[in-house]
């Protein structure tokens, strides 16, 4: 229990830290009050029992003494346990929150290699079922066993003052009722690793399902025909089941035993009086002691339970937290490398790169010089688009150096090295906010005066302007609003108003149709002049006047020349080139 705790509060930050640290200590002078209540109660009774043994009259000033005691521990109660709570709350929240952007922080440094390698489901658990654990459940759990815990003890030190024996009988029970509640915490021990697994695989099933909800359609995979999906949701259920059916049994245990014990404490107080050892008034103060004993220890360790589960997250957020990111500080502070007109601009040299085991890239080298247009093709497969993020430094090379103007790219801090790229992919994604907030992504600040000239240059003003708010159009998560030339053009606009010297453009025309293919073309047109451009293309009017063509087939280059150069060669970019008029000729 006290390892998940430490581990806890280690893996909030130091101010909220600082808050659950407070919370304790305010916690301490909380539990204090309550057992004021013990004061007020003895005071009250041995005033009544003694003026009705005596036949002395009651004396006014006991009432206001015990009356006194109880208003200072109600008082000081509330006022202890808002500001324990307050804090509590604060803290968990609060840590909630900046984990959450610590690890998007994190993620933005991880080698890509790590996002094949991980599911989507897993990391999404992380940043949404495990922080809300953190920032509820956890902080909850956490602080209402630490305070029954004190709360308990406290008041049991203060039943030694009164009467040795009684104070024994609770402690007792107190050691009974931990030695259950170990129980509770060991039979969901196991049970809470597959809750966290089957938490992250519900997650990516259900992303999973979402995302391909055309497919879905198209093959009518609904209802009990979605298997995997009803499969991963039912397993959940059964685990979710199965750890609240190995808790209730010992929980029930454990409220029993706190009844028990607060019996026994009863039983042996009139025990102790019936046999002339306790005065009656300290009997009467022990009965009524015998109720409040294990209420907060009782509230607490129904919810020890969950501690494993805590546990289990907070090691998971850690785990990524602890990821080795690629080294990221460089020794470069520049923004754009100055540029040494007819250099090579992007070197290669002699790059191997693996996933694993298996070689991706085999020793390539390539000379890329300013301004000039670079087209990479060769069969699906062969390592173009891994090449690319190499160059750009979505991973580190196994061997071999890529340089920037002349330095390895891992010399320049990673955020100023990404201001040097701009990229438009074939799959865009476009964020669930407004298309002027989607083009100005790389420059949160731009006016709209920018905006609207950005869209211009990638034409995409025209559409943009019949929406319904212009604009202010807030496209649904990942553009499904719009249509896939759209979407193009609107990543287009976004990379001209980042304005970066170099531009990689992976098949960003594979898969518009030619209505939108004109308006596309101008648009990768403009965002590339004057640049150093790039691209992985499979359609012939974007390659054949590009000033070097790169032809990369399983992971080495096969071919490299212009387009007239290496059609006469008759190698695999001429068949790639039969290959593509060929299919341009077929007509219905």
């Amino acid at each position: 229990m006290f390892s998940t705790l430490i581990k806890f509060f280690k893996f909030c930050d130091e101010e909220n830290r600082k808050k659950f640290t407070g919370s304790i200590i305010v916690g301490i002078f909380n539990s204090l009050f309550m057992a004021f209540r013990i004061g007020a109660v003895a005071v009250m009774l041995r005033g009544v029992i003694g003026t009705a043994i005596d036949g002395q009259p009651f004396e006014t000033k006991t009432i206001w003494l015990s009356f006194g005691i109880m208003c200072v521990s109600m008082i000081g109660g509330i006022v202890t346990r808002k500001v324990t709570a307050m804090w509590q709350c604060e803290g968990g929240y609060r840590t909630c929150a900046k984990k959450r952007i610590e690890i998007a922080e994190h993620l933005r440094y991880l080698p890509m290699g790590y996002f094949n390698e991980n599911s989507l489901g897993e990391i999404t658990s992380v940043t949404t079922n495990t922080m809300e654990s953190v920032g509820d459940v956890a902080t909850r759990a956490v602080m209402m066993v630490f305070q029954g815990l004190l709360d308990t003890s406290l008041i049991i030190v203060m039943l030694f003052f009164f009467d040795w024996r009684i104070a024994l009988v609770g402690l007792a029970g107190f050691a009974l009722f931990e030695f259950v509640n170990f129980f509770m915490r060991f039979a969901v021990k196991n049970i809470s690793a597959d809750k966290i697994r089957d938490d992250a695989a519900e997650i990516g099933k259900v992303l999973e399902y979402i995302q391909g909800i055309a497919e879905v359609k198209a093959y009518n995979l609904v209802g009990k025909r979605s298997r995997e999906l009803n499969d991963v949701i039912n397993r959940r259920k059964k685990t979710l089941i199965k750890m609240e059916m190995r808790c209730i049994p010992v929980s029930n245990i454990q409220s029993l035993v706190a009844k028990l014990s607060g019996v026994a404490m009863m039983i042996t107080s009139l025990y102790f009086y019936l046999a002339g050892t306790m005065a009656l008034a300290d009997c009467a103060t022990m009965l009524v002691c015998s109720f409040m004993l294990f209420n907060a220890l009782e509230a607490g360790g129904n919810y020890s339970a969950l501690l494993r589960v805590i546990d289990l997250g907070v090691t998971k957020a850690s785990k990524i937290l602890a990821l080795p990111t690629m080294d990221i500080e460089g020794k470069d502070n520049t923004h754009h490398p100055e540029l040494v007109s007819g250099s090579p601009l992007i070197q290669a040299n002699n790059v191997d790169f693996a996933y694993d085991k298996r070689k991706i890239i085999d020793n390539i080298s390539l000379s890329i010089p300013e301004h000039s247009t670079t087209a990479i093709v060769g069969p699906s497969g062969g390592g173009k688009t891994t090449f690319c993020h190499l160059l750009a430094r979505f991973w580190d090379v196994d061997k071999g150096t890529v340089t920037l103007d002349g330095k390895d790219v891992r010399d320049y801090s990673m955020d100023n090295l990404m201001k040097n790229y701009s990229f438009v992919f074939q799959n865009v994604y476009l964020f669930h906010d407004t298309i002027a907030n989607n083009i100005r992504f790389g420059q949160p600040e731009a006016p709209m005066e920018k905006v609207i000239a950005a869209a211009k240059k990638a034409c995409c003003h025209e559409f943009i302007s019949q929406l319904p708010q212009g604009y202010d159009t807030v496209i649904g998560e990942g553009g499904a609003s719009l249509s896939g030339g759209e979407r193009q053009r609107i990543s287009i606009a976004r990379a001209i108003m980042k304005d970066s010297p170099i531009i990689i453009l992976d098949e960003a025309t594979a898969n518009v149709d030619p209505e939108n293919e004109r308006d596309l073309m101008k648009a990768i047109e403009e965002l590339t002049r004057e640049k150093t451009v790039i691209m992985i293309a499979h359609r012939l009017k974007t390659v054949r006047n590009a000033d070097q063509i790169v032809v990369i087939d399983k992971g080495r280059i096969a071919e490299q020349g212009k387009h007239d150069e290496l059609v006469a060669k008759g190698g695999i970019y001429a068949r790639f080139i039969d290959s593509r008029k060929e299919a341009v000729s077929w007509k219905l």
